[in-house]
């Protein structure tokens, strides 16, 4: 008998997070053969009268074909994967897999090649033409990232990704606001001073729409107007590596300075191409049921009192103007157990160690969302 916390999360994710109409397509994307939920997705899109379309892979056979793949390859799968998205309304990408690190031992040179192939085809199709969500599933990896048992595990995972989603949305109306009446943002905390503006780029609430868990509101810096340092203290996975004490040096927008327990290699990421040294979107997380990072990005950048600042890429929906090949959400705690820590906005402090400090934005305090 399936578990129905499962119906229930691909009920949600059909008719809340892409809101499946009658005669719409959508595209089910699964890495690492999740029949379960695909199974359910698919019967929730047939009821509210769609149309499902279903793709599987694997990491694993992922890692042997981009080894030794050619541009011209790596452009025939883009364009093949671009020809079916385009076709599509709705996308779903489903994401699980028993080892994260699975591509690791790929090529730099051959990722970047994948970035701007298969990847650009997402952000250029799949972001700006399909309403889309994507989510990971819970297993015993999963499970062990997060230090926990994988029945707890599951626990926790349906309690943060059918979380009432809605009432977040309406909590997150008075932030949003706030943000698109700030110029100045300050934030500081150990290893961290930096500053920047935001005056006139938009801010968008993210409640369960484009991400499962979501629960943050983002922006994005004017592009030359970041000054100072910042210190990421949660791991970082990226292109199939954890990076773990990064730390990024900026003047006039550019990261000048970036070390790293690899800093050879977060270098060469930082090279990919122009944009990659900016930053195209800052975001400040309040999902409650996130309490610590786990490496997974999806969960670890809407952690109850962090924020992230991303190197690369700019969203649509708050552009600065930067483009770039990579987009890479990183994160800062910011409350008393990872060190503490203050944002200012227009130099009123807006939230300390990880708490919202004014009236307006209590609302966004843990308590209240759960």
């Amino acid at each position: 008998m399936r578990d129905p916390r499962i119906q229930q999360l691909a009920k949600n994710l059909i008719t809340y997070s892409v809101n499946l109409q009658k005669g719409e397509k959508v595209l089910i994307e699964n890495f690492g053969f999740q029949k379960e939920l695909v199974n359910a997705l698919v019967q929730e899109a047939y009821a509210a009268g769609g149309f499902p379309f279903v793709l599987l892979k694997d990491h694993s056979v992922m890692r042997q074909q981009y080894m030794n793949a050619s541009e011209e390859q790596m452009k025939i799968i883009a364009k093949h994967e671009g020809d079916l998205m385009a076709q599509m309304d709705a996308y779903i990408g489903l994401r699980s897999g028993d080892n994260i690190n699975e591509l690791s031992d790929v090529p730099s040179e051959q990722m970047a090649l994948y970035e701007k192939t298969v990847l650009a085809m997402h952000r250029e199709i799949r972001i700006k033409k399909t309403k889309w969500v994507v989510l990971r599933y819970p297993n015993a990896a999963m499970a062990q990232l997060a230090s926990m048992s994988t029945e707890a595990f599951e626990d926790f995972y349906f309690q943060v990704c059918n979380l009432d989603y809605s009432k977040m949305n309406e909590a997150m109306k008075s932030l949003e606001d706030l943000m698109n009446r700030t110029d100045k943002v300050h934030l500081k905390g150990p290893g961290t001073d930096l500053t920047f503006s935001i005056k006139d780029i938009p801010a968008v609430r993210c409640a369960g729409e484009a991400n499962i868990p979501d629960g943050e509101v983002y922006t994005a810096p004017v592009r030359d107007s970041i000054n100072g340092t910042i210190t990421y203290n949660t791991p970082s996975p990226y292109q199939g590596f954890t990076f773990e004490n990064v730390s990024l040096t900026f003047e006039n927008g550019k990261i000048v300075n970036a070390t790293a327990n690899d800093s050879e290699r977060i270098n060469k990421i930082f090279d990919t191409d122009e944009g990659s040294r900016y930053i195209g979107e800052f975001a400040i997380g309040v999902n409650p049921y996130i309490q610590h990072p786990m490496k997974d990005i999806l969960f670890d950048e809407k952690i109850d009192g962090s924020f992230h600042f991303t190197p690369g890429q700019a969203y649509e929906e708050a552009y600065n103007g930067n483009e770039s090949n990579i987009h890479w959400d990183m994160v800062m705690i910011q409350r008393p157990d990872y060190g503490g820590g203050e944002i200012y906005f227009d130099d009123v402090l807006i939230r300390k160690d990880g708490r919202f400090v004014l009236p307006e934005l209590n609302v966004l305090n843990p308590e209240n969302l759960k």
